[in-house]
């Protein structure tokens, strides 16, 4: 006990600098000046788990380095430029109209950190970024995606553009037009980098991307294209890739085709579109989105016309990934700040982080941040294999990991500023801005509706994709010889749970809205094990077993929270949807009748 006298307090000790000063001890940190690879023992755990060992000594300076950056410089800048964001400068001192955008300059020093220091757009491509001799596998540039998400989630958005756009380009673009472009999409030197965008929406459509009515029309070698675009992220790009309809072609997706359009001319004049508008976004506002029309804008074509759009939507694959990297690192961050909030605040003369109440949400932050990094580490290292059990499985993975891991995402956001109490809605701190940029990732590639669709509706229905992944759960099972064996048999069962009932809805169209109950089974029992066999590999190794842990956290809080084991025990809902949702007045005896039946 201290026995030590203390000051008395009197009036004039509570006011003054020293007093407020003094107060302020009583709040708790953020992150900043920590160093997030360092802080990210998940993460680093599982490096060696799934990259090769030279591979891994090499990418960890650079891990280092930037995770050092996120946690200072770049969480800097991209604070800076949320409050600075990008206009448009309709016309020039002349009046011409020749829109540019001017960004803060804190916006263009992030792009030097991710396209020049780190080339997180050409690591793929090219070797010899960041001194590596090869390209680098899929996985590793996922995870500096991650990393580098925990500082700033929009200007991850032109770094895949510019990445996935430069694939569609190679694959499809004639010799000419790989020549002209791929050496400037690819290098390091900012100064001569050409940025790539990717405009899909438009007034007509949204997901409904058939609906599409932008026109192309055949000018010789080349194309012109008349009409508008309505939300086109990196819009003062260099280079576009986009969908629109030959002159003459059938609607629907299979009348679009695929082209590729400069900003500027090869005989220097800008090409012949406008950019009308920068739209006001809820967040990711350092990265410029606008709209624009189309008055006979130049473009060329890629690959064949009448497969557009399935050519584009390789593209929408890889983003979809990128997505669940940048959900992922965002979901780490929220924990983080959460953890650090809940470690230096105290309430009722303990830290908060001793109370029984915030621990279990906590776990609940946790829980999910850490589902979707295994998901991420396992998406990632099948991408960019060749052989059919891969493919198979990235088919239905891709939409799955992307829909739940983007979903998490918003209330982890949520639940981190919580933590932190009225500070956390308050701008000065990062909460806010997190729980602004979360919902952002349900909207872009396909919203949550969109995956769910698809993952059980065309990768269950039509591909059959979900037997590949269900060979690859078992296998994992099979091989992790530490695992306790009832727990083995209890993901077993979860598995083969969560694939009947995906089976059970793909076969009945008419129950489309079980697909989004579907898709979450079948994330939560990926990752179930996944985590159990990460989590016993390092245990084995002498390492954390934590993951183990967490495993049984999502059977028994995510994958059993909801249970459906057949169609029938929702057939009340039948009747009772189309009342709820109709403005007539619900009698009670039929009410009750279904709340009983």
């Amino acid at each position: 006990m201290n026995d030590m006298p203390t000051s008395p307090i009197t009036p004039s000790s509570l006011a003054g600098r020293r007093a407020t000063s003094r107060r302020s001890d009583h709040l708790a940190p953020d992150c900043m000046g920590l160093n997030f690879f360092e802080l990210d023992h998940g993460m680093r755990s599982l490096l060696s788990l799934y990259l090769e060992p030279a591979l891994c000594s090499h990418m960890e300076p650079h891990l280092a380095a930037l995770g050092e950056l996120a946690g200072g410089r770049l969480a800097e800048l991209s604070a800076a430029a949320e409050r600075h964001p990008p206009e448009l400068v309709a016309r020039d001192r002349f009046g011409r109209d020749d829109e540019t955008i001017e960004f803060h300059p804190a916006y263009r020093a992030m792009e030097d950190i991710a396209f020049g220091r780190f080339g997180l757009h050409a690591m793929t491509h090219r070797a010899g970024v960041m001194d590596w001799p090869e390209t680098y596998p899929a996985l590793a540039k996922y995870v500096f995606h991650y990393l580098f998400a925990q500082a700033e989630f929009g200007l991850l958005c032109p770094v895949n553009l510019t990445d996935s756009s430069s694939a569609l380009i190679d694959r499809y673009g004639d010799e000419a037009i790989r020549s002209r472009y791929l050496d400037r999409i690819w290098t390091q030197d900012t100064g001569r980098l050409h940025r790539c965008a990717q405009f899909m929406t438009e007034k007509a459509g949204g997901s409904d991307v058939g609906a599409a009515e932008l026109m192309a029309v055949r000018d010789g070698d080349q194309w012109r294209l008349w009409g508008e675009k309505w939300f086109c992220s990196n819009v003062d790009a260099e280079l576009a890739v986009l969908l629109a309809r030959p002159e003459g072609a059938p609607g629907g997706g299979q009348g679009l085709g695929l082209f590729l359009m400069p900003k500027v001319l090869e005989d220097g004049t800008r090409n012949g579109y406008r950019i009308t508008r920068l739209k006001d976004k809820l967040g990711s506002r350092g990265m410029a989105s606008g709209e624009i029309v189309f008055e006979g804008a130049v473009a060329y074509q890629l690959g064949e016309l009448d497969r557009g759009l399935k050519q584009m939507l390789e593209m929408v694959n890889s983003s979809r990934v990128s997505h669940l990297a940048r959900a992922a690192g965002m979901m780490r961050r929220c924990l983080n700040e959460a953890m650090v909030a809940s470690r230096h605040r105290s309430a009722f003369r303990k830290p908060v982080i001793d109370h029984p109440l915030m621990q279990r949400q906590l776990l609940k932050l946790m829980v999910p941040t850490e589902q979707a990094l295994s998901a991420l580490f396992h998406v990632g290292s099948f991408t960019g294999r060749e052989d059919a059990h891969a493919r198979a499985v990235l088919r239905i993975l891709t939409p799955i990991y992307k829909y739940r891991a983007c979903r998490d995402n918003v209330p982890v956001a949520v639940g981190a500023m919580e933590a932190r109490g009225g500070n956390g809605y308050i701008e000065d701190w990062p909460n806010a801005r997190l729980v602004r940029d979360a919902p952002l990732g349900l909207l872009w590639e396909g919203t949550s509706n969109i995956n769910s669709l698809d993952a059980i509706q065309r990768a269950v229905a039509k591909a059959r994709a979900h037997l590949a992944l269900k060979d690859d759960l078992h296998e994992r099972l099979a091989h992790s010889d530490g695992l306790p064996g009832q727990f083995r048999t209890r993901l077993q069962s979860g598995v083969d749970r969560a694939m009947a009932f995906a089976e059970e809805v793909a076969a009945h169209p008419e129950h489309e809205r079980f697909c989004r109950i579907a898709a979450s089974q079948l994330y939560h029992a990926t990752t179930a094990v996944l985590l159990a066999e990460e989590g016993t590999r390092i245990g084995q190794a002498g390492g954390d077993a934590r993951r183990l842990l967490l495993s049984r956290f999502v059977l028994e809080h995510r994958l059993d929270e909801v249970r459906p084991t057949s169609l029938a025990q929702f057939a009340w809902e039948d009747a009772a949807i189309p009342l709820l949702l109709d403005d007539a007045p619900v009698p009670l005896e039929r009410a009750a009748a279904l709340a009983m039946g």
